[in-house]
């Protein structure tokens, strides 16, 4: 299959992927995604390519930092992903206990021993937006922060959490669950 480029001379999407290999090898290397996911990337990089051969000046390049960018964006969202699972736990441990048992409580103070050890500016933020409950909207007036970058100051606040949760050995939280 060949594509014609007005600009361009004409290339052969199989030559290109032949030359491109080294190249690619080292950038899933280096991003160390799963063979799967690493395929899919490269398809869709090159089905991409297809569709805007008359854009595209140099495809080498743009392939290259086309994979590149995909790459970065698939741990982006895996990392939100792991993050949004944090706040799913961390609205079942903060919410309201149903029937204060013993292990709800252990699991409290384990999750405000941990909480205390982040900054003063992450615990308000955690404490307002999952323990009393408060929406985004809420949590940014309260804190003067502006609406739009709420959603970021929690990210990165869920991310110390989970940083801590791992440093102190998510184990001691774990062991109290049935």
């Amino acid at each position: 299959m060949s594509i014609l480029d007005e600009s361009q001379e004409q290339f052969s999407i199989e030559e290109l992927f032949e030359t491109l290999q080294p190249k690619l090898r080292r950038v899933f290397s280096r991003f160390r995604l799963p063979p799967e996911d690493a395929e899919d990337i490269l398809q869709q990089s090159f089905l991409d390519l297809v569709y805007k051969q008359n854009q595209v000046y140099n495809p080498e390049a743009w392939v290259v930092a086309t994979v590149r960018n995909r790459c970065i964006m698939y741990w982006r969202k895996r990392r939100r992903q792991i993050w949004d699972a944090v706040d799913s736990a961390m609205l079942e441990l903060v919410a309201k206990p149903e029937g204060a048992g013993q292990r709800q409580v252990a699991l409290r103070r384990d999750l405000e021993r941990i909480l205390a050890r982040l900054p003063q500016r992450c615990r308000s933020v955690l404490v307002l937006r999952y323990g009393l409950g408060y929406r985004s909207q809420e949590v940014a007036e309260l804190l003067g922060y502006q609406p739009s970058s709420i959603r970021k100051v929690t990210s990165r606040c869920i991310a110390a959490l989970t940083r801590e949760l791992v440093d102190s050995g998510f184990e001691e939280l774990e062991s109290h669950s049935p």
